[in-house]
């Protein structure tokens, strides 16, 4: 189900989490819901939104798998628990070499790899099977990275898939909505042009303050996630 509302400027992410939070009440306490963030600006809304809601977060990463002469065009990508996908269409069109495309999944892979250790330390990626779980970033524009993240949950079996944000591009917004079991758009301002220019604060979030928030969250909700 595709819901969005009127919007205004957000004053922050952490608004932005707040508001919602009011929107997915239906989640609130429920054992088998799983909020997850897209680093790193997904971090201090889904934070908000967990803690609303009293259920237990942590991130999903995803890495593009750019062309290796064209980086900026997507061939597949990596995400949090060993999750690899692969576009064949373009991986043909172009000729490329399983090599060639191996090369470019390892360096990724290991990217990915360091930033989970960064974020996470020690402590096994969660377990998605036959859980809900609410994917949350701080916008969409073209919702290029979201789409990743939806399709390597996918794969991992879980019972529902929640897209939350609180900005969208409307078409992307509509898009999405034929991908996922809801997905929950606060505001589809048009024209859109960036994220940031509709919220008063769009600061950089820290590396540090994703590992602060993580942490938090932990001590907040005491089911493993």
């Amino acid at each position: 189900m595709w819901q969005q509302e009127a919007g205004t400027l957000l004053r922050d992410r952490r608004e932005a989490g707040h508001r919602l939070a009011e929107r997915l009440q239906h989640y609130r306490d429920r054992e088998d819901v799983l909020v997850l963030a897209l680093p790193r600006g997904g971090v201090p809304v889904a934070y908000e939104l967990a803690k609303e809601l009293n259920l237990p977060m942590d991130v999903f990463l995803v890495r593009k798998l750019g062309v290796p002469w064209q980086p900026e065009l997507a061939m597949g990508a990596v995400a949090t628990g060993g999750v690899r996908i692969l576009n064949r269409d373009v991986t043909s069109a172009l000729n490329l070499r399983e090599s060639q495309i191996e090369d470019i999944a390892r360096q990724e892979e290991q990217i990915l790899h360091e930033r989970e250790r960064l974020f996470r330390g020690d402590r096994p990626a969660p377990d998605i099977t036959g859980r809900t779980v609410i994917l949350v970033d701080d916008g969409l524009a073209t919702g290029s990275s979201m789409r990743a993240a939806i399709a390597a949950l996918r794969k991992q079996n879980p019972a529902r898939i929640v897209v939350a944000v609180p900005v969208s591009s409307a078409a992307t917004c509509e898009e999405l909505s034929r991908e996922v079991d809801e997905i929950v758009c606060l505001a589809t301002p048009e024209p859109f042009w960036a994220v940031g220019q509709w919220y008063v604060d769009f600061s950089p979030t820290t590396d540090a303050e994703v590992q602060e928030l993580l942490a938090r969250a932990r001590q907040q909700n005491s089911r493993a996630a």
